[in-house]
């Protein structure tokens, strides 16, 4: 089978970009595009000269793992080892499963393809088309977001702490269930919170668990919360927020929090 480096190298950026995205979503991993860009780039021009080097099955196999473990790490952000491994872990699992699929669907359907230690090759480009998929699904998310206005179980939050005023939108979470002192805490973006508090002044920490992992977040409590949804407007005295260690846009309310006094 004869393969261009220039169609190789479009095939396999396309892919990686798309797998890399998926292992982005999968771990809420607050890297950006342009990152992704860049390891998806140094993953096409490893997996076309990677079928050049010969490798036998276990070199093969053991070059493929470190080069996908090298990409991630220029694609994610993480603060900690675990985040790195977590966010590999789903790369690995991605690429290992979309290859089994592609290869079983190439069977049924009789397209021909090339397979060796760590690499595939066929006649049909799949990454092109996967990674268009994955580009409009971003651009609809995206435009959703701006356009969508208020969802359903929206509110406005206006946050009062010694004269200082925030204001964000928050939505009720029942899988919110950190507790601080007995006092549900909600989760607050970070740049909210540094509108009416500074965070290094803050000594009280409570424990989360997410899908990104397990840590640390700095609570503070308000002197009221003002929660408005439509015509109707609720004030709630001495509510407490955790500053979200991850990029979130909205207030996570607690599921309990109308049970503050």
């Amino acid at each position: 089978m004869q393969v261009y480096a220039e169609y190789a190298l479009a095939e396999n950026f396309c892919m990686d970009f798309a797998l890399l995205y998926c292992a982005k979503a999968a771990c809420k991993n607050p890297c950006g595009f342009r990152r992704i860009a860049l390891a998806s780039a140094l993953g096409a021009g490893f997996a076309v000269v990677f079928p050049l080097f010969g490798l036998g099955a276990a070199w093969g196999i053991v070059v493929k793992i470190l080069s996908g473990a090298a990409i991630c790490a220029v694609a994610g952000k993480y603060s900690k080892l675990w985040g790195f491994i977590k966010f590999s872990a789903v790369f690995a699992a991605s690429t290992f499963v979309l290859g089994g699929a592609l290869i079983a669907l190439f069977t049924k359907f009789g397209v021909s393809y090339e397979g060796g230690d760590g690499y595939l090759l066929s006649s049909v480009p799949v990454g092109i088309p996967l990674f268009c998929a994955v580009v409009l699904m971003i651009i609809i998310r995206k435009a959703a977001a701006r356009i969508g206005g208020r969802v359903k179980g929206e509110v406005t939050c206006i946050i009062s702490l010694d004269g200082k005023r925030a204001t964000c939108a928050g939505f009720y979470d029942s899988g919110n269930k950190v507790y601080c002192g007995g006092v549900p805490v909600s989760m607050i973006p970070k740049d909210v919170a540094e509108k009416i508090i500074d965070a290094r002044g803050i000594k009280t920490f409570v424990d989360i668990h997410t899908v990104a992992g397990k840590g640390s977040v700095p609570v503070f409590r308000a002197d009221s919360l003002t929660l408005c949804d439509g015509q109707n407007r609720r004030e709630i005295r001495g509510a407490s927020f955790g500053i979200a260690p991850d990029r979130i846009r909205k207030i996570v309310l607690h599921s309990d929090i109308s049970e503050v006094n």
